[in-house]
């Protein structure tokens, strides 16, 4: 370890693996931290709370987001600097399809960038797409495990309530998107501008399509399974990739 703290995430250079998962939740980061050998805190600080341990022998860190494309950012251009170099957000969402239900996983081809932070750091021309080696093995490792997974385009979208304004949700399902999240344009597209690799799996908490009718919860048991889930599968991803088999 070298270095001063990165001052978002109070991490030093050096104290990351390469390989992170990125949890949005600091209590999922911790219940990730659970699953490893010999796990250890490196450090809180505000909603970036992160682990290392290791996972069938490969050392793998964890740090949470929080809410958001700008903490994303943030946890992403730093955790990079610690020495993370393969991200994977370990996620909710929010279906945008009939086909994809409450407690599926999807795997993230892409994100359409409809936050507000990548606009500020890279052309809207270019897409935010995750790293196909990360994908493959996210949904190698979901097949594997029997899951209920789907793989296409995700949106993310800055806002969680609706005001006055159309957020457009209906438009962006009847282009093919499968759900909407928060984060993974900017995972995607800070670990694209870095030199990292990037990937993502989210488990589906409930319809965008309704929550404006008050039939969110996403604080029931077939969530709080399908994310257990989605941890083992990023788990088994990280561990194919690190034995290059991903």
């Amino acid at each position: 370890m070298s270095g001063k703290r990165l001052p978002g995430i109070l991490v030093a250079p050096g104290e990351l693996p390469p390989h992170l998962l990125l949890p949005g939740d600091p209590a999922r980061a911790a219940r990730i931290a659970q699953r490893l050998d010999s796990p250890r805190e490196i450090a809180k600080n505000r909603e970036f709370h992160s682990y290392r341990g290791l996972y069938k022998g490969v050392p793998v860190g964890v740090l949470s987001t929080g809410i958001g494309a700008p903490s994303a950012a943030i946890a992403c251009e730093e955790a990079i600097r610690a020495g993370a170099k393969v991200l994977i957000r370990v996620g909710t969402a929010g279906s945008l399809q009939d086909g994809v239900g409450d407690g599926d996983l999807v795997v993230a081809l892409g994100a359409a960038r409809c936050e507000g932070t990548t606009p500020r750091l890279l052309p809207l021309e270019l897409p935010a797409v995750a790293d196909p080696e990360v994908t493959l093995a996210l949904w190698r490792a979901a097949v594997a495990k029997g899951a209920p997974v789907h793989r296409g385009v995700v949106v993310t979208l800055d806002p969680f309530y609706r005001g006055v304004l159309d957020l457009g949700l209906e438009t962006y399902s009847r282009a093919g998107a499968l759900c909407v999240e928060m984060e993974c344009a900017a995972v995607f597209s800070v670990a694209a501008l870095r030199g990292a690799r990037a990937g993502a799996i989210l488990a589906i908490d409930g319809s965008a399509l309704r929550a404006s009718s008050g039939e969110y919860d996403p604080h029931r048991e077939v969530v709080r399974r399908a994310v257990e889930l989605e941890i083992e599968i990023a788990l088994e991803a990280v561990a194919k990739l690190a034995e290059g088999t991903g």
